[in-house]
């Protein structure tokens, strides 16, 4: 089932098509819910993506890939969470996982993340993302994991590509930093 016929099954309320799209983009929304948020909830976020896609999907246009536009559900759906946190000015607490985390392997040659992972185990890696802003986890995620192009990145973001890519660069900085020990991280 091409995406077209996926998206076509979906606005049709189609079960196979909801289940492959379940199946298929679940992890994903996962990963990329927990690098951003750096907490647990993942399973809360994409339960609420999943009602966010369902309720919207009739109103899809494909001007984008549908990846693009689930991105972007995504990262409105974290913001919101992020918000009530802070609203509510609760202390999330981490049990962590009894489960191994999930595999990271760049999309892109980007240095930072390349020498990193020759030397980091993956949790390590994951205490030094957890320092960063999510706005900062965010984006690294989507260029050096995700293997997005500035120009998708930009769509998803709403923001000009020079923007894209100067944020970037300073996000790739501060992590960068906190990788070679500096503030605070060791």
């Amino acid at each position: 089932m091409n995406e077209e016929r996926l998206i076509q099954g979906l606005k049709k309320s189609d079960k196979e098509a909801f289940e492959r799209f379940f199946y298929e983009y679940a992890p994903r929304i996962g990963s990329i819910a927990k690098s951003y948020l750096g907490t647990d909830d993942v399973d809360d976020i994409v339960q609420e993506v999943f009602i966010h896609v369902l309720k919207g999907i009739k109103r899809f246009r494909g001007e984008s890939k549908l990846s693009t536009w689930l991105y972007r559900i995504i990262i409105n759906v974290c913001n919101d969470f992020l918000k009530k946190r802070k609203r509510h000015r609760e202390e999330l607490v981490d049990f962590g996982d009894e489960e191994e985390p999930p595999y990271f392997e760049p999309a892109s040659n980007t240095d930072v993340v390349k020498e990193v992972l020759e030397e980091l185990s993956m949790d390590a890696m994951n205490r030094i993302m957890k320092k960063l802003s999510p706005s900062d986890r965010l984006l690294i995620t989507m260029r050096d994991v995700d293997g997005l192009s500035y120009e998708e990145m930009a769509n998803i973001l709403g923001v000009p590509i020079g923007t894209v890519k100067s944020r970037l660069h300073y996000a790739r900085g501060k992590l960068r930093k906190l990788l070679q020990g500096k503030d605070g991280a060791k």
